[in-house]
């Protein structure tokens, strides 16, 4: 579900594309619009202050860092999707291992604090999951933000279509997932939210590797889909996974959210010359705010999403004018978010102890694993397809004419790979019941390995399709500038 942010370009993209090298700083100087203080008189004025090279690389230092070797390694989606499955199967092997009670207590083992009647006393497990995961709900934010300002969720008539379908996306899996729990255990219904999730690293990950020759619009189909379905997460847990809301905590919480906002406009600048900046200003302010809203009762990964909606999208300064600090912040906390905070997270949460073959086929057979497996599979295909084909229905909603149904289904199939939201709303549905914490997760795994499965095998014959068009497309035999597919030489010479 993690966005693979985008290395900005010189212009704001209208959905995210995968993550490229920025700009050296003498491309930038090329390519950079001119700003009053860059063109300025010199003292004699006879000619523009920074009209010299060393002087604009001088000014312009620091604004877009160029990723390094590592960095540019972790923002790839396929990189950070692998990155996810090793920590996954690295914590599955040890949870069932004779390593399980080493690996369970390093899990439970509290680290914190009480500071000012805040309760900062958790377990490095829960670290992971409230505190690390705030990373990535963060970068969630930013790509958010950027959408309903600057991308295709600006444009209503643009966006109709995936807007909806990610609605029928969470809201049919979370159906099947109720209805069939309805005979479950006790307590069961509470996790119909799990197969709501799409994991929005993984699907397109497996999207670029299996569907390198598909149309680009059915890959801004998804990403549009995945954000939106992103956001209804956010809604999902902030209002149903809150509970003994303490609002003094969050009325507090104000004053430092205010303050991180009044900073992150005012000093832009700042932060697009020195890349540690952040870290010694903003970072301190958002861990108060994240330390306020965990003690409030709110979800504190939710305070990583309105930390992001903080930060401006619009270049408030002369400096690094094609880059805004949403954009940049993107660019220079990608690697940190999908190289470190979700896999641990995932390192922490997928570590299920399943009992051997038979405890996985009792998980399997329960209704909590069948719910989540039959909503993630089953339920993200009839969900999105089934509410896109509706929607078309009207006037003025239309699917995009590169994207051919078939196609659409399969990228609803990859939209079944829940991970690492579906997991987090896996443990806070049953908090304390770790069997039926142990079986959901179960579900998750399993369904995104089969929705994986189901998507590849319907995309991967219809990119070979594609680029045998391609390859028809591209034989000019006779050199007349016309494909001979688009051109009849018989019918000429006759």
């Amino acid at each position: 579900m993690a966005p693979s942010p985008a290395a900005p370009n010189g212009s704001e993209p209208s959905s995210p594309e995968p993550s490229r090298p920025a700009p050296s700083s003498t491309q930038q100087s090329s390519a950079a619009p001119s700003s009053p203080e860059l063109n300025s008189p010199s003292a004699d004025g006879t000619e523009p202050v920074a009209s010299t090279p060393r002087r604009r690389a001088i000014l312009e230092r620091g604004t877009y860092r160029e990723y390094s070797r590592i960095e540019k390694v972790l923002t790839r989606e396929a990189t950070g999707g692998g990155i996810l499955v090793l920590a996954t199967i690295i914590a599955l092997i040890l949870a069932n291992s004779a390593a399980a009670d080493a690996y369970f207590a390093l899990r439970d083992t509290h680290l914190g604090f009480e500071l000012f009647g805040l309760d900062l006393n958790l377990s490095i497990g829960h670290w992971a999951a409230d505190g690390l995961l705030a990373i990535f709900f963060f970068m969630v934010g930013l790509e958010l933000k950027m959408e309903f300002i600057q991308g295709d969720l600006r444009d209503p008539g643009k966006a109709l279509v995936p807007v909806a379908a990610a609605v029928g996306g969470v809201a049919v899996p979370a159906l099947i997932f109720f209805t069939i729990n309805l005979a479950g255990p006790s307590g069961a219904t509470n996790g119909w939210a799990i197969p709501a999730a799409t994991d929005i690293a993984f699907a397109v990950a497996v999207l670029a590797i299996v569907g390198s020759k598909l149309p680009s619009a059915l890959r801004t189909f998804l990403l549009t889909l995945a954000i939106m379905d992103d956001l209804l997460a956010i809604v999902i847990i902030a209002v149903f996974y809150s509970d003994d809301l303490q609002l003094g905590y969050l009325a507090i919480a104000l004053i430092p959210l205010a303050l991180y906002r009044l900073i992150a406009q005012k000093a832009e600048t700042l932060f697009k010359k020195s890349y540690g900046a952040a870290w010694f200003v903003l970072l301190p302010l958002g861990a108060v705010v994240w330390a306020l809203f965990y003690n409030s009762g709110i979800h504190a990964t939710i305070a990583g999403v309105v930390l992001a909606f903080m930060v401006p999208v619009t270049v408030r300064s002369h400096l690094g004018r094609e880059y805004s600090l949403a954009k940049t912040f993107e660019h220079r906390f990608a690697p940190l978010s999908s190289g470190f905070a979700v896999p641990v997270f995932a390192f922490f949460s997928a570590g299920v102890a399943v009992g051997g073959l038979s405890g996985l086929l009792d998980a399997w057979t329960g209704t909590i694993a069948l719910g989540v497996m039959a909503g993630l599979v089953a339920g993200k295909i009839i969900g999105i397809v089934g509410t896109t084909f509706l929607i078309t229905r009207l006037k003025r909603a239309n699917l995009d004419p590169a994207i051919a149904w078939i196609d659409l289904i399969g990228m609803a199939a990859l939209a079944g790979i829940g991970f690492t939201v579906s997991l987090l709303i896996a443990e806070l549905s049953f908090p304390s019941d770790p069997s039926m914490q142990d079986a959901a997760k179960v579900g998750v795994l399993t369904a995104s390995v089969l929705a994986a499965i189901v998507g590849s095998a319907i995309l991967l014959p219809r990119s070979r399709h594609y680029a045998k068009i391609a390859e028809e497309e591209s034989v000019d035999a006779n050199q007349d500038g016309i494909p001979d597919v688009f051109s009849d030489d018989t019918g000429r010479q006759g």
